[in-house]
């Protein structure tokens, strides 16, 4: 398999599809279903004219179809049309043992745009279909977005469709609906759909109207809170979630909380002098505004304190799995826990 293909970016992938640079053969692999749907729903939807599909494009489902099908369906030429499009929607489910995909592999037809979306994982290298991925083909995998990356991705595609967001507002939303990205971007054009012509910035007060998430209560302010050591405050944000059934739930705010702590530990061994400027790029963060919270929590918390820190969440996550726990709720588990850290 050729290294080119094996770093093939989404952004490249959809800048060739764009300017109608197709490749003979697409592998779509990955945990995240997002980026594998967004592609192969622009093969279909663009390649061919909507008079041309009847005859030249077919979407297969894996666990209906077999390799065999596959490759008698990428061999047909194209009916008064330039392509041939076929899409093999959860190719990990297709039957077979992958021989003859394989040998279609070997000499794939030029006409033909053959596409497998293979989710849940990427396609086993030791495999016959696996050794058999020619130079030509695009293969690309979809990772699942970690949570510090959901802002960043949030305030890109608010760009691309003219709108902007604050950082406290992205923040917001990224922890309010988690890594889910086909929610994630529903929710989100909930919210352009809302923005007026004139102001198409998103602010905390546009997130609280339209998705739910109080501006007041929620893991940005808890962190912040934490950070000042602002111990009512803090509560104040853990009640709120305990008693609040729209909130998504008390233990989503322990990812955020520990991806905090631990930026905090690796801020520690910022360079030189440590400026709002100088921790925000050792940390890879979005601008210098968002390296405050990291000066205020270097000087209220100790390094040593802040290990302790990151054992504990770890702990209360195990525990509120039911790990050596049976008994304690969830609530009481925050409240321990927001204890541990603020004294």
């Amino acid at each position: 398999m050729a290294e080119k293909k094996q770093t093939s970016t989404y952004e490249s992938i959809m800048r060739d599809l764009k300017n109608r640079k197709f490749a003979p053969i697409y592998i779509l692999q990955g945990e995240e279903p997002y980026f594998i749907d967004k592609i192969s729903d622009y093969l279909a939807e663009n390649v061919l004219k909507p008079e041309e599909r009847d005859f030249n494009q077919v979407i297969l489902f894996g666990a209906e179809t077999s390799d065999q099908r596959v490759a008698d369906e990428a061999r047909t030429y194209p009916m008064m049309a330039d392509y041939r499009v076929v899409i093999v929607k959860e190719s990990q489910n297709m039957k077979g043992n992958g021989s003859r995909l394989a040998r279609y592999f070997e000499k794939p037809v030029a006409t033909t745009i053959l596409v497998l979306c293979h989710k849940g994982g990427k396609i086993d290298g030791r495999s016959l279909v696996g050794k058999k991925i020619p130079p030509s083909a695009v293969v690309f995998e979809s990772k699942k977005k970690r949570d510090y990356e959901l802002p960043a991705f949030i305030s890109g595609y608010l760009k691309l469709h003219q709108a902007a967001i604050d950082d406290k507002a992205a923040q917001m939303i990224s922890e309010h609906v988690g890594a889910d990205l086909h929610r994630l971007t529903s929710e989100l054009d909930k919210v352009l759909i809302s923005l007026p012509k004139d102001n198409r910035r998103v602010s905390p007060e546009v997130v609280e109207h339209e998705i739910g998430v109080s501006k007041e209560f929620n893991g940005f302010e808890l962190r912040d809170a934490i950070a000042n050591k602002q111990i009512f405050k803090a509560n104040q944000i853990i009640n709120y979630f305990d008693k609040n059934s729209k909130t998504a739930g008390l233990f989503l705010l322990l990812p955020s909380l520990y991806n905090f702590f631990q930026n905090l530990m690796i801020a520690y061994y910022t360079p030189g002098q440590k400026t709002e400027a100088s921790v925000a790029q050792y940390l890879d963060l979005k601008s210098p505004w968002a390296a405050r919270p990291y000066l205020i929590g270097m000087r209220n918390y100790s390094g040593v304190k802040v290990m302790k820190i990151l054992a504990k969440i770890r702990e209360t996550d195990m525990k509120n799995k039911g790990v050596d726990n049976s008994s304690t709720p969830p609530a009481q588990l925050m409240k321990e826990l927001l204890f541990f850290i603020m004294h």
